[in-house]
């Protein structure tokens, strides 16, 4: 039997895990949680994701992970593609760090958000190795609280649920945590409770989520909305991008365009390269340096982000 196709809704919430191939160790040396976090960060501007939740454990990883406009499946594959071969490149091998695809369960986020966040960072409570979550390094447990910087984590969310003050959201959500320390494991957030084990929800839930996938796993946006939307972010009219002139900042506009369509699935690079009316040798360059300078450039990941967001909303 062919597996179903993975459900993308932009702005879904989703408990995605990865586990090591043959349950192998995917974090042989210290620093290699960091720059799988690492990697993660960047995906959160690239790919448009946030992650309202982390756990890396010795042989898999547990993600809490709200999608953008870009299905979490390019994202995934990247990050993990990207892990892999740092791994592989250091320890002089080659072949699959992780078992098969990830898993990904798309959740009810108004029934489960909270239980689901709790769960995750008390894995390593679970497995006998953490007597607290806040003892264990490799989550966002401790951010949550207030005691670490975790720039691929998105706290807003599950703490405004909690209290409207900081202070007393985290303090309630450490509260919440607490409770939570003597539950074991919660089959649902494994396999879900409908769509073959890709949904977890109410029947309601269920039935709107199939209906709006409309069982794709890919609904890519249309260019005109991806180029809508950078262009309103760089503050000209759609029609410059097409614009011969070579000023920088329409050059990062266009590859900015051209990187989140190539993502999305909305067009090849060859579609928007004519478009603009460029070469797309020359073009294809330029996507390029977009995507290396969205490490570390902060006002294009503002742009991103917005653009993004004005897909989603779209």
């Amino acid at each position: 039997m062919s597996r179903k196709p993975r459900i993308h809704v932009p702005g879904g919430v989703y408990h995605v895990m990865l586990r090591g191939n043959g349950g192998q160790a995917i974090f042989p040396e210290p620093a290699d949680g960091a720059h799988f976090l690492d990697l993660l960060t960047e995906g959160t501007v690239r790919f448009g994701f946030r992650c309202h939740g982390c756990c890396l454990m010795p042989n898999h990883v547990h993600l809490v992970l709200q999608a953008g406009a870009v299905p979490l499946s390019r994202a995934m594959q990247n990050l993990s593609f990207r892990y892999t071969r740092h791994v592989n490149v250091r320890e002089r091998r080659f072949g699959h760090l992780f078992q098969g695809r990830y898993k990904a369960i798309l959740v009810d986020a108004e029934s489960y958000l909270l239980e689901l966040v709790r769960y995750v960072h008390l894995n390593p409570v679970r497995a006998g190795l953490a007597d607290r979550p806040d003892a264990w390094r490799w989550s966002g447990h401790r951010a949550y609280l207030g005691r670490a910087a975790a720039p691929w984590l998105t706290t807003e969310w599950v703490l405004s649920l909690l209290a409207p003050r900081e202070r007393d959201a985290r303090a309630a959500y450490r509260a919440f945590v607490a409770d939570g320390m003597g539950e074991g494991r919660r089959r649902e957030f494994h396999v879900g409770n409908g769509g073959g084990g890709r949904l977890l929800g109410d029947d309601a839930f269920v039935e709107r989520a199939l209906e709006e996938a409309g069982e794709s796993p890919d609904s890519p946006p249309a260019p005109d909305a991806i180029i809508a939307a950078v262009a309103a972010a760089y503050g000209v009219d759609a029609s410059a991008l097409a614009n011969p002139s070579r000023a920088r900042f329409l050059s990062e506009a266009r590859g900015l365009a051209g990187l989140i369509a190539r993502d999305t699935g909305a067009a090849p690079l060859s579609a928007l390269a004519a478009r603009f009316g460029r070469d797309l040798s020359s073009y294809s360059r330029a996507v390029r340096r977009v995507a290396e300078k969205t490490a570390a450039d902060e006002p294009l990941q503002a742009r991103m982000r917005a653009v993004n967001n004005a897909i989603i909303q779209a």
